[in-house]
């Protein structure tokens, strides 16, 4: 298979003038997906995190107060493990710290995302199924 190098430039610029981190195209069977996405290292091991350059989705300018629960990577949120299922959460649940919220799928990876405090669930920021980025608010705790 060659290598479309033209288009794959083309793809790329489109990443910053529409100011987005990934697009991917699909011509018959051929498919291409580009990302603007850099990865970081824990110090608790070797765990992926990958920062964005897209910055207005990480504002916290709204008039929401309480503990926020952020996405610790880029993919697509899920309320519930799998179709069909009981979401994880609900506006009014209490939660305990180190609870599963929801789940962010990145590269067909089921990730868990953990309470990061107890508290009440004040409000879902996501909707299932929705893309989320590094850092971006899912829920907020009062």
């Amino acid at each position: 298979m060659k290598i479309d190098k033209k288009l794959i430039k083309e793809l790329v610029g489109c990443l910053s003038e529409f100011n987005i981190t990934e697009i991917e195209y699909q011509d018959g069977d051929k498919k291409i997906k580009v990302s603007k996405a850099t990865k970081a290292l824990s110090d608790k091991g070797v765990t992926s995190a990958v920062v964005s350059p897209n910055k207005s989705v990480l504002s916290d300018k709204n008039d929401q107060k309480g503990t926020r629960v952020k996405s610790p990577i880029i993919g697509t949120a899920y309320l519930a493990p799998e179709p069909g299922a009981k979401n994880f959460i609900k506006v009014g649940d209490k939660i305990k710290k180190g609870q599963t919220v929801m789940i962010v799928e990145a590269m067909k990876t089921m990730n868990h995302v953990p309470s990061s405090a107890d508290g009440v669930v004040k409000k879902i920021m996501v909707n299932d199924g929705q893309p989320v980025e590094f850092g971006q608010t899912l829920i907020i705790l009062e």
